[in-house]
């Protein structure tokens, strides 16, 4: 039984499984280079797979940078730009999963969704399971197809087992459907905190919650600290735009919200690690079902998060909105046979835009005009010749954090240097930062100013007003 279902699942088109974690960063798992996490069954997928080491999100928040893995667009192109309730407009997001219908796939999307607050259906999967917000790591209610159920236990289990349940459900398909492709979005809740907000716009913040077995996992481990790990006060001599921002992180308001979810803590980034228990564990039970099914080697499986995280880097914590590497780094890894030589790595710049065209391309479509990431084909058969060179970065100041007003900024990231330009704070940009990350990996000096650096800073301004217009359709 299990031949004949492995003979027809070569022959007919690659099913995709993308599996994302809410706030992760490019380091929080075992393959990723995390120093006491254990996650097997997620290095499983790098070791069969290719590891992009530099792989990164242009909007590294979560709404913006989920809508532009879907779409393959910057934020300025696609419109989600801040975590803001923008439901009316995910609705309308020309998201892949929509070509991969036609392109004869039945798609799913379970877990949280966050392009918007409500958790109901959106256009282009045939199946869905979410939650509204940020949901809850204990009891969630999902809208399963459009109805809300109310569920008992821990959330990742709880979608860990929808998952495999769905997968399962398509392998038992009869009739002319019987082969039929498919395509799972899954996304964790995890390593989000649970986070209610009031009508005042105020938190209530319940903290990171491993599931009830896992509590004590990882217990008395330390994370190590780095030499970018520091207070305000000694980074405000090259971050000059910060010194305004450190003032207003000191009133009541932010400092309540600061407080109540701030990461960096040994013990946070430890209850983050313990969170990360269950989604391995819900990977490895999604490559038991594969296999058993016949259907492992002919799935794509991707491994990512929708944004960086920082645990103090800079003073930052908790924090991903900043263009500094622990904000924009991604992690991301994938597994499948056909085409990826097992252990391989890819060096050059990848944005996570570029998901979108690589999976039509591998569903045997063709990326419209309107997607502006790359398929990644090409890398991973070798083929690097013509591949970009830089990439912009780009956000918008929210409401939702007090001392973040005003701190909208552009930036372009090379294979060497960093420019960073404040939108609204810098005259001339004088409150600009340059880095030079060959020399400088943790980006604590400031070389815009260095004489040394003008041709390079000239250069990045050029070729970052061109990214940027670029972004917009100019």
């Amino acid at each position: 039984m299990k031949k004949n279902t492995a003979k027809k699942s070569a022959t007919k088109k690659p099913n995709i499984l993308l599996i994302l974690v809410d706030d992760l960063r490019f380091d929080e798992f075992g393959a990723g280079g995390h120093p006491y996490m254990k996650t097997p069954h997620i290095d499983r997928i790098a070791h069969e797979g290719v590891k992009f080491d530099r792989a990164f999100h242009t909007t590294s928040i979560c709404s913006p940078n989920r809508a532009s893995i879907l779409t393959g667009q910057y934020a300025s192109r696609h419109g989600i730009i801040d975590n803001v309730a923008r439901d009316m407009a995910s609705h309308r997001l020309p998201n892949y999963h929509l070509e991969l219908q036609r392109l004869g796939y039945e798609t799913a999307h379970i877990g949280k969704w966050h392009m918007g607050n409500d958790g109901k259906p959106r256009p282009g999967y045939d199946f869905w399971v979410a939650y509204d917000g940020h949901g809850s790591l204990y009891d969630p209610k999902l809208n399963e197809n459009g109805k809300y159920v109310q569920h008992k236990g821990y959330v990742t289990d709880i979608m860990n087992t929808m998952a495999v349940d769905w997968i399962k459900g398509q392998s038992r398909r009869k009739g002319k459907n019987a082969d039929k492709p498919w395509s799972l979005w899954f996304a964790h809740k995890a390593v989000h905190p649970d986070a209610e907000q009031a009508a005042d716009g105020s938190f209530k913040m319940d903290g990171y919650r491993p599931a009830k077995r896992h509590e004590h996992l990882y217990k008395g481990c330390v994370f190590p600290k780095k030499p970018n790990m520091q207070k305000p006060t000694e980074f405000l001599k090259h971050k000059p735009v910060w010194a305004e921002a450190v003032e207003l992180r000191k009133t009541e308001a932010s400092k309540i919200m600061h407080d109540a979810i701030h990461s960096g803590k040994q013990e946070e980034i430890r209850l983050r690690a313990a969170m990360m228990a269950a989604v391995d564990e819900g990977v490895g039970m999604l490559f038991k079902t594969l296999e058993e099914t016949g259907e492992l080697d002919n799935t794509v499986i991707l491994f990512l998060g929708d944004n960086g995280y920082f645990f103090g880097e800079h003073g930052l914590g908790p924090e991903r909105r900043f263009p500094y590497e622990e904000g924009i780094r991604a992690p991301l890894i994938v597994r499948w046979p056909k085409s990826i030589k097992p252990g391989s790595e890819v060096r050059d710049l990848v944005i996570l835009q570029d998901i979108a065209p690589t999976l039509l391309e591998i569903a045997g479509g063709k990326p419209g005009a309107h997607i502006q990431g790359r398929s990644l084909l090409p890398l991973i058969r070798g083929k690097r010749a013509g591949w970009r060179k830089s990439f912009l970065v780009e956000y918008w100041a929210e409401n939702a954090y007090p001392w973040l007003v005003g701190m909208s900024f552009r930036a372009i990231r090379t294979g060497r240097y960093k420019y960073i330009h404040w939108v609204n704070r810098a005259r001339n940009g004088e409150l600009d930062e340059l880095y030079d990350l060959e020399k400088d990996p943790f980006e604590l000096i400031n070389v815009a100013k260095k004489p040394a650096y003008a041709d390079v800073r000239k250069k990045m301004t050029k070729d970052l007003r061109s990214l940027a217009a670029d972004a917009l359709g100019l």
